[in-house]
């Protein structure tokens, strides 16, 4: 007698490549969805370290509306930053006036800036300006501007990252009503 596979499990072959493709299938399932995972969640990650460099900065960098005013009879403008507990790395400056914007970037590094200087100094371009510490405040001055300006903002740049603005003057008082 000759009792061969196909005649006494006649679907074992059909069976097989059944078993073989529903394997298969869920191999490549697996394999996609992994895919799509590692994609997904690398873009979440960049996306989560810019979110996390920024966070926590509101009211940490402000602008001292007390020192910050311009002064008419020099045409200077004057503005003081203060910094909290905070590590920031630069801070740009974007003062409107004059139907134009005005932008500067103050670093931790002392570096000449035209049209800026530290207040009561010798002469614009020529002073080493750099950001107040943590926990103190600094006030510059600009000529830059041969009007009031209309606003000034300042948005910090933590980790290379240029964060939202952080604080913002649109009244700009004049320097003489204020002595």
């Amino acid at each position: 007698m000759n009792f061969s596979k196909s005649r006494i499990f006649p679907n074992l072959k059909r069976g097989l490549s059944g078993v073989i493709t529903v394997v298969i299938l869920i191999a490549l399932v697996f394999a996609l969805v992994s895919i799509v995972w590692v994609v997904v969640n690398n873009l979440i990650q960049s996306e989560l370290e810019d979110v996390e460099s920024c966070f926590g900065v509101f009211g940490e960098v402000t602008i001292n509306s007390r020192y910050t005013c311009y002064d008419s009879i020099s045409n200077e403008f004057q503005f003081s930053i203060n910094l909290k507990d905070i590590e920031v790395g630069n801070i740009l400056i974007s003062i409107s006036g004059d139907g134009a914007v005005k932008s500067f970037t103050i670093t931790n590094e002392d570096q000449q800036i035209a049209n800026l200087a530290n207040y009561k100094s010798t002469g614009f371009g020529t002073d080493q300006i750099k950001l107040p510490g943590k926990n103190a405040g600094l006030t510059y001055v600009t000529d830059a501007f041969s009007n009031a300006p209309d606003s000034i903002e300042i948005a910090p740049i933590i980790n290379g990252k240029q964060c939202d603005v952080s604080d913002s003057l649109s009244e700009i008082d004049n320097c003489l009503s204020l002595a």
